[in-house]
């Protein structure tokens, strides 16, 4: 796999490592997931950045495997947003895909992290 989070979404968009002429608005769509992925509770509590093809998928991930389908989830938004499918079917297929991977990931989260909200905190 390519360590690289730019350049793995880069790949799955058909788009070679070198070719940067896509990088600000690949970037931006990147930030944007990550974002998402603050709000449902995955990532460093301060969110994550990427900037350029440095930052790689173990800064966020923490090299924990049961957080891949991170990594899809961010390839489906990314090419939803970036190039989405030319009919409303496919667009439909591909937003219930996302809707999945975000339930996952909730799910995911809530096994490793739940904290019972009856139980009162000194």
């Amino acid at each position: 796999m390519i360590p690289s989070i730019l350049n793995s979404v880069k790949k799955n968009l058909g788009i070679a490592e070198d070719y940067d002429v896509y990088d600000n608005d690949i970037l931006l769509f990147i930030n944007g997931v990550f974002s998402t992925l603050n709000q449902l509770g995955v990532g460093p509590d301060e969110g994550f950045l990427v900037e350029d093809d440095s930052a790689e998928w173990d800064d966020f991930l923490g090299g924990d495997p049961r957080k891949n389908h991170v990594r899809t989830y961010m390839f489906l938004k990314v090419k939803f947003m970036f190039d989405p499918p030319p009919t409303s079917y496919a667009q439909e297929a591909v937003k219930e895909l996302i809707r999945e991977h975000e339930v996952r990931i909730s799910i995911q989260r809530e096994d490793a992290e739940w904290t019972d909200p009856t139980v009162l905190v000194p």
